[in-house]
C-alpha cells in the first residue's frame, strides 16, 4: 500500500477506478466467512454463505401450461373423442386410456400417454361431450417438460448472492426453509470535529449540526450491515485514543471528517501511533480527499466531511468494499446512457458525480452542487457521471446511476 501522500504517482490524482480496484483488493484479503442458518423469511437483503443446489426437478413432473385437454396425437384420428378423466393441480392422473382425451387444468400433471395439451378455447364440446379438436397441433404444445427450469445437482443460487423477494421464493420452490447467510458485517461509525453538535441540542458558535453519521447509520442498516454508532469524536487525543479502543469486534471503522497532517487531526494520529494510514487524493468530484488505513489491524475507511461528498464516496468506493467483504461479486452499480437535459461547458481534472434526476427522458441536474448541498440529493432520483477532460451541450449523451442502485 501506499504511504501517506503517495496515492499513486507522487502529485498525482488517483482515478476512481484504481481506487475502487485497491478497496476491493483490500476486502478479498478479509473476507467474512463465518456464516449463520436463518429461517427463509428472515434472510432478505443477506449474502448466501455457499451454492444452492438443486435437489429435485423443476417442473418435477411434465405439466399443462393451460386449462384444456391432453391428448396423443398419434392416437388421434381427427374425429371427436370423449374425456376419459380430469385432471386437476396437485392429482396424480392415470395414464391416458387409448382413444380418448383428458381434461386437465393449468399446473396439472401431464397424463402418461399424452404428448401434446390443447388450449380449452380451440375445441368445441359436441352434445355427446365428445371434444372436437378444430385447430392444427404439435406435439409438445402447451406442456412444461420435467426439468423445464431446472434439474438435480444444478446451482440455482451461487455463494455471494443477496438475497430479495426473488432469490427467497425460487429457495422456496426447492423446498428451503432456511439458508446459510454469511454474518452481517459490523460497522462503526464516528465522525470527527469540535464544529459538530448532535439533532436537538443547541448549537453553539461556529457549531453546525451533524447530518453524515445520521446518513450513514441509516443507509448502512438498509444495506443489512450491523451498525455501531460511535458517535462524535472530540478535538481531543486521550479522548479519541480511549474511543477507538473501545470499538471491539467490528469488521471496519468508518468516519467522516477526514483526516489530514494539521494541528487537529487526533484521528490520524491515533492511526499513525497504534495502525497504518494512507491518505489518497482521488479524481473525484465531489470528494477528492479519502483515507484509509487500520487500527489495530481493523480496517479503517475516512470519507471527507462534506455531505454530497460523504454520499459519493460511500455509494461509489465504501459501499462496494463493505459487499465484497461479505463475497459478494457484482458491487458497481448499474448505469445507463440519457441525454443530457443541460450544459457543461467547463472539463475538469476530476471524475464528477452531479446530482440530478430525468425529466422527460433527459438528465437534468441541481442547480447548486457544491459538496455541502446534502438538499441536492434529497432532490435528485441518481447521479449523472460526467467523464474527466469532458464538455457537455445538450443531447449529448451521459451515463447516469438512479439512486435506488445506490441506496439498495
Amino acid at each position: 500500500m501506499n504511504p501517506v501522500g503517495k496515492p499513486g504517482k507522487t502529485g498525482s490524482l488517483m482515478p476512481v477506478e484504481a481506487a475502487l480496484a485497491r478497496l476491493l483488493e483490500m476486502a478479498d484479503a478479509s473476507r467474512i466467512i463465518e456464516s449463520e442458518h436463518l429461517p427463509l423469511a428472515e434472510v432478505e437483503g443477506r449474502v448466501l454463505a455457499q451454492d444452492l443446489v438443486s435437489t429435485l426437478d423443476l417442473p418435477p413432473w411434465p405439466n399443462s401450461a393451460m386449462d384444456g385437454y391432453a391428448l396423443s396425437l398419434a392416437d388421434w384420428s381427427g374425429e371427436p373423442v370423449p374425456v376419459s378423466q380430469k385432471i386437476f393441480a396437485g392429482q396424480a392422473p392415470e395414464p391416458l386410456k387409448p382413444g380418448t382425451c383428458a381434461r386437465i387444468f393449468t399446473g396439472a400433471p401431464v397424463p402418461p400417454g399424452a404428448d401434446c395439451v390443447e388450449m380449452q378455447e380451440n375445441v368445441l364440446i359436441e352434445a355427446d361431450e365428445r371434444v372436437r379438436f378444430i385447430e392444427p397441433m404439435t406435439a409438445g404444445q402447451n406442456i412444461r417438460p420435467q426439468g423445464q427450469e431446472t434439474t438435480v445437482g444444478e446451482v440455482i443460487l451461487s455463494a455471494g448472492t443477496r438475497l430479495g423477494p426473488i432469490e427467497q421464493g425460487l429457495a422456496a420452490s426447492l423446498g428451503c426453509a432456511g439458508l446459510d447467510v454469511v454474518r452481517k458485517v459490523r460497522v462503526a461509525v464516528l465522525s470527527t470535529g469540535d464544529e459538530l453538535v448532535e439533532p436537538g441540542a443547541e448549537l453553539g458558535p461556529g457549531q453546525i449540526y451533524n447530518s453524515n453519521r445520521v446518513v450513514l447509520c441509516s443507509w448502512l442498516q438498509r444495506l443489512g450491515f450491523e451498525v455501531l454508532d460511535g458517535g462524535i469524536l472530540p478535538d481531543d487525543l486521550p479522548a479519541t485514543r480511549e474511543r477507538l479502543g473501545a470499538l471491539q469486534d467490528v469488521d471496519l471503522i468508518l468516519s467522516t471528517g477526514g483526516v489530514s497532517v494539521g494541528e487537529a487531526d487526533f484521528l490520524g494520529v491515533a492511526l499513525r501511533e497504534q495502525g497504518e494510514l494512507m491518505l489518497w487524493k482521488l479524481a473525484i468530484k465531489p470528494g477528492k480527499p479519502l483515507t484509509v488505513g487500520h487500527f489495530r489491524n481493523v480496517p479503517v475507511i475516512g470519507l471527507p466531511g462534506n455531505p454530497a461528498s460523504t454520499l459519493v464516496t460511500f455509494a461509489l468506493l465504501t459501499k462496494p468494499y463493505l459487499l465484497r467483504r461479505q463475497g459478494v461479486q457484482d458491487v458497481e452499480p448499474l448505469k445507463f446512457s440519457v441525454p443530457a437535459g443541460f450544459v457543461w461547458p467547463h472539463a475538469g481534472n476530476r471524475r464528477e458525480f452531479l446530482r440530478g434526476r430525468l425529466e422527460q427522458g433527459k438528465a437534468t441536474i441541481y442547480r447548486n452542487q457544491s459538496s455541502g448541498v446534502l438538499r441536492s440529493a434529497a432532490w435528485a432520483d441518481g447521479l449523472v457521471e460526467v467523464q474527466e477532460g469532458r464538455t457537455l451541450v445538450q443531447g449529448e449523451m451521459v451515463p447516469f446511476i438512479p439512486m435506488s442502485e445506490l441506496l439498495g
